[in-house]
C-alpha cells in the first residue's frame, strides 16, 4: 500500500437520518469466521481498532472504550446489535458503528459503517477508518502495517478532504497524530 490511495480503497460519505453515514466496504480473501473473529475478539482487536473493547458482545450490554496507553479518558458504549459471523453494531461514545461480513467465493466482503453527528469530522475520520481497515488487512494477512498509524494518517487525510470537501474537514486530526 502506497501513498496513492486506491479510488476503491475510499470510504464513503452520506447524509444519513439528519447525521452522517461513513461507509468502506472491502473485499477480504478470508472466511467470513476469520474476520468474525478478528473484528470481535481483543487479541485481534488490539492489531486494528483504535481502542480496547471491554465488555460482552450481547445486545444491550455495555462496552466500556480505553485508549492502550492511558491518553484519553475511558468512555462507555453499548451493543446494539450481534448476529455471529455476519453483523455487529455499537455505539462508540456517540458515533455507531456498524460491521456486516457477507460471505463471497474468494472470502468475504466486509463493510464498515460508521454513523456521525458532525460533517466536520468526515474526513478525520474517514482518513481514521482507512487506516485502521488497512492495519486489519495486515493482520489478517499475518504481517504489520509498514508506517505508523499517524503516518498513514497523515498520508491519506489529504485525499479525504479533497474527496469530502472542506466542510467535512472543519476538525483537525486526532491528539497525536
Amino acid at each position: 500500500m502506497n501513498g496513492e490511495l486506491e479510488q476503491d480503497a475510499y470510504g464513503e460519505l452520506e447524509a444519513k437520518d439528519n447525521r452522517w453515514r461513513l461507509r468502506f466496504t472491502r473485499p477480504l480473501p478470508h472466511a467470513p469466521e476469520t474476520v468474525w473473529r478478528a473484528i470481535t475478539e481483543a487479541e485481534h482487536l488490539e492489531a486494528w481498532f483504535p481502542q480496547r473493547i471491554v465488555g460482552d458482545w450481547a445486545p444491550g450490554a455495555t462496552l466500556r472504550f480505553e485508549s492502550r496507553h492511558g491518553e484519553f479518558p475511558p468512555f462507555d458504549g453499548e451493543v446494539m446489535a450481534y448476529e455471529p459471523e455476519s453483523l455487529i453494531e455499537f455505539r462508540w461514545g456517540t458515533d455507531i458503528i456498524r460491521l456486516e461480513i457477507v460471505p463471497s467465493e474468494a472470502g468475504c466482503t466486509l463493510t464498515l459503517f460508521d454513523t456521525i453527528d458532525d460533517l466536520g469530522k468526515g474526513a478525520r475520520d474517514g482518513a481514521g477508518w482507512h487506516v485502521c481497515l488497512e492495519a486489519l488487512e495486515h493482520a489478517l494477512a499475518g504481517n504489520n502495517p509498514p508506517q505508523t498509524v499517524g503516518e498513514r494518517w497523515q498520508e491519506v487525510h489529504a485525499g479525504y478532504v479533497e474527496k469530502f470537501g472542506p466542510e467535512a474537514a472543519t476538525l483537525g486530526p486526532p491528539d497525536g497524530m
